[in-house]
Formats: C-alpha cells, sequence, structure tokens
C-alpha cells in the first residue's frame, strides 16, 4: 500500500467550496489539541499519495447505504482504512500502521491526589487500542475482532500485560498515546503502548501486552486462521516500548498468603462485550489486599500480570497477596559511623533525627506477589497471577518548577 508522511498543523481546513455543507468534513474542522483551535505543534500525518484524500475519506454517509442496521448506523464503523478520527482525536502514524491518540485526564479517572489512577490508564490502554483497530478498516462486531475473526467464531484475550509507570498523569493534563502491534510467536499478537506529556514530550508510562485467540463457543484457544493472519499482518511493526528480557517466575500463592480477601463477587457492570470480567477489574481486586497505609505514601511503578482463565459473572473469586522479602527496604538505618541511611542515599544525621526519620526502622516492602483464584467445590483454579513494584510517591509534582 503506497503511502507517504508529511507534516500538518492543526485544525485541519478544507478550501474546496462544495465540502461546506458536508457535515463529516466540517467535523475535520473541529479538531483541537490541548482545547485550542489555534494550537500550531506540528503533528506527522501518514496519508494516502492524495493528500485530499483524508478528509473526503474518513467516514462515508449513513445515507450512502440504507442497508444498515441501526446499531451500524449509530457505530459506523469505518470498512475501510483511515487516518484521522476528528471525534476521538486519533491519526494514524508509523508509517501508516500506528495510532496516536490525544486525551486529556478527566475529573473522574483521577484519585484523592488529583493523578490519574491506574484503572484510568489500563482503560486508555484499552480504548486506544480499540480505536486503532476502528481506524483501519478491519473492526467487525465485538472486542477487537476482525471480519476473519467473526467468521470463525474466535475473540482476542490477553495473557500477558506489563505495563511501567514512571509519572502520574495529573487532572486536566494533556496526554498523548501511541500504540502499535507486532508478532508474538506464530499465533499471537504482541501490542505495545507509550504515554507522554503532550506539553513536555516527557514518557510517562509504557506498556507491553500479548494477544491470543480464543473461540467463542468452545472457550478454548485457536491458532491463527490464515486469513485473520492476512488482514492483521501488514500492520505488524518490530517495535518494543518495553526491552523484551527474561520474564521473572511469578511464584503461585496459597491459602498462607500474609493478605488475603475472600468471596468476591463479579458485577454485571464488571463484564466486557466478550461476556467476561474485563482484565482492568481484576487489578482492582489484587490492589485491595494491600495495606490502606502503604498505599498512601506509595505509588506502583510496575505491574506484570499473567493471566491463567477468563472470569465469569458466576465466579466467587479470592484475592491474595505477599511482600517478597528479596523487595524490602530498611526506611532508616544508623551505621557505624553514625551516617543513617535513607532509601540507599546518605543524609546528615542532624536532618534525619531531627525530622523523626529514626523514630520507627519499620521495613517497607516494595514488591508483592498477587494471585487471583476462582473458588470452586472441590478446587480452585488460578485466574491471574501478577506481581507489583512500588516507590516512594513524590512530595512535589515531577517536572514542576
Amino acid at each position: 500500500m503506497a503511502a507517504c508522511s508529511y507534516t500538518i498543523t492543526w485544525p485541519i481546513r478544507c478550501s474546496s467550496s462544495s465540502n461546506s455543507h458536508d457535515p463529516n468534513k466540517q467535523n475535520l474542522n473541529k479538531i483541537k489539541i490541548n482545547g485550542s483551535p489555534s494550537s500550531t505543534r506540528p503533528l506527522k500525518v501518514d496519508a494516502p499519495s492524495q493528500t485530499a484524500a483524508v478528509a473526503s475519506t474518513y467516514v462515508a454517509s449513513v445515507s450512502d447505504n440504507l442497508s444498515f442496521t441501526q446499531e451500524e448506523m449509530r457505530q459506523n464503523i469505518p470498512t475501510k482504512k483511515q487516518y484521522i478520527d476528528p471525534h476521538r482525536q486519533g491519526l494514524i502514524i508509523e508509517g501508516g500502521v500506528g495510532y496516536r491518540q490525544t486525551v486529556v485526564v478527566r475529573s473522574y479517572e483521577v484519585g484523592p491526589d488529583k493523578t490519574a489512577t491506574l484503572e484510568s490508564i489500563l482503560y486508555l490502554l484499552q480504548e486506544t487500542a480499540l480505536n486503532h483497530v476502528w481506524l483501519s478498516g478491519l473492526l467487525s462486531n465485538g472486542f477487537g475482532a476482525t471480519h476473519g475473526m467473526v467468521r470463525n467464531n474466535l475473540i482476542w484475550v490477553v495473557s500477558k500485560l506489563q505495563v511501567q509507570i514512571d509519572h502520574y498523569p495529573i487532572w486536566g493534563e494533556v496526554v498523548e498515546i501511541d500504540t502499535w502491534v507486532g508478532a508474538s510467536g506464530k499465533n499471537g499478537m504482541r501490542r505495545d503502548w507509550l504515554i507522554r506529556s503532550q506539553a513536555t514530550g516527557h514518557i510517562y508510562a509504557r506498556a507491553t501486552s500479548t494477544w491470543v485467540m480464543m473461540n467463542d463457543k468452545t472457550r478454548r484457544l485457536s491458532k491463527m486462521p490464515e486469513e485473520v493472519r492476512a488482514e492483521i499482518s501488514p500492520w505488524f511493526i518490530e517495535k518494543q516500548a518495553i526491552k523484551e528480557e527474561v520474564a521473572e517466575k511469578i511464584t503461585k500463592l496459597d491459602e498462607k498468603a500474609r493478605y488475603m480477601i475472600s468471596n468476591l463477587k463479579p458485577k454485571r457492570s464488571d463484564l466486557d462485550m466478550n461476556q467476561h470480567v474485563n482484565n482492568v477489574k481484576y487489578v482492582r481486586w489484587m490492589l485491595e489486599t494491600i495495606p490502606d497505609q502503604f498505599l498512601e505514601s506509595h505509588q506502583l511503578s510496575d505491574i506484570t500480570l499473567e493471566y491463567r482463565r477468563e472470569c465469569g459473572s458466576a465466579d466467587v473469586v479470592q484475592s491474595l497477596s505477599e511482600p517478597d522479602e528479596d523487595g524490602i527496604i530498611n526506611t532508616g538505618l544508623k551505621q557505624s559511623n553514625e551516617i543513617p541511611l535513607l532509601n540507599g542515599f546518605s543524609l546528615p544525621s542532624e536532618i534525619m533525627e531531627g525530622n523523626g526519620f529514626l523514630v520507627s526502622l519499620n521495613k517497607v516492602p516494595l514488591k508483592y506477589t498477587h494471585l487471583l483464584l476462582a473458588k470452586g467445590e472441590t478446587q480452585n483454579q488460578e485466574i491471574v497471577r501478577g506481581k507489583t513494584k512500588w516507590k516512594k510517591k513524590f512530595l512535589k509534582m515531577p517536572f514542576s518548577t
């Protein structure tokens, strides 16, 4: 597929007078970045050789096809590859195969400290992935399923997810999320993400995931059919948000784990379009076991999840967690020369003692192992294993003056 790259400045202006009454093309004129129609930050867009087609091919008018169902009319899913999504402030990048979306952190996406919650970040990853498939023209009904997948009764299920967070976006901040896909073995797909500040360009978070196909009727994993491979392989690129390393083994916990919550039951609102519990909900159940005092002073910096089975609406779930001994540090420890250490950094003794840092020598865990179990009458089944890493919260917002 021939394509060329060029730089445009928002907003997009359509000069043809014949387009002035076309609502789809008028929408393109209304794209704003950071809430300002006069923003001049250049963005790189990969478009067809005839650049005028970017505006004219976004969405076909509903009136052009009277055979649409009510659902299709309301969604208006593109049937061909598009390059700009004015409604979601998204565009195609990476030589015509990647996707970038600009989002504003909403008030309901932040916690008490006004920073985006982990759940909100995971939902943004999920949303941008689906919007990427939307613009590709491959989306059929279902949760990101292509037309070939629907014909073969296949759905996507995530088998592994890792997210590394250096800084959490704050309420009202504008961030850009890039996402792209690549091959993972013979029958899997890898999807990666980068989240950056639009104002500073700093990378806030990185994520990578592995996806496999499941038969929607038998609920068993499936090989990738050739017609599906032909659909998605042109979108594959060799690029990694997180450098691939030998995976750290996540040990299986048992009921001797230090923290435990039982009788967790999925709600109807926890189910996704594939009729199983959305994987973001698993993270909430995991973190519920961590002591509140720890969460008040620490923030998650890395999470790895290994999914074992899906969780249905009838399952009763048990959440277990255990602090890792090799991930525990001392909050304050005096050496023989009377110079104390705080998290490995030497500080003058009068500062330490004068502020009461040495009142407590409690050990603080920086790593936890997690497990979600589906409780059964005869045996329990693993839903997901997890590993989390933590760091002290900033007393001051990063990059602030």
